[in-house]
């Protein structure tokens, strides 16, 4: 009997707060991107680096770096589920067919 009773408890299952994801201030897919950016500015640095000089190195890591970090966050602020929106005047000449 005690087994039974076992098997029939019931546990609460957290099924989240229907928000996106987020990690310091990174929404969504907008981590993958920093990952992304985070990675390229690094083996970049490395890479440049080896080749040419730590100068060189340095300056296309802080290149990278700050300009995919300033491209994410101007991204995000458009929102999560930005779409493409054109802009001008649009003319349908039929909006249905008869």
């Amino acid at each position: 009997m005690a087994k039974e009773e076992e098997l029939s408890k019931a546990y609460p299952m957290f099924k989240g707060l229907q928000r996106p994801l987020e990690f310091m201030g990174l929404q969504g897919r907008y981590i993958t991107w920093a990952a992304v950016t985070a990675t390229v500015g690094i083996l970049g640095f490395m890479i440049v680096y080896a080749l040419t000089g730590f100068i060189l190195g340095l300056a296309f890591a802080v290149v990278v770096i700050s300009s995919g970090f300033g491209l994410i966050i101007i991204k995000q602020r458009k929102g999560l589920h930005s779409k493409k929106t054109n802009k001008g005047i649009f003319i349908y000449a039929c909006s249905r067919k008869l």
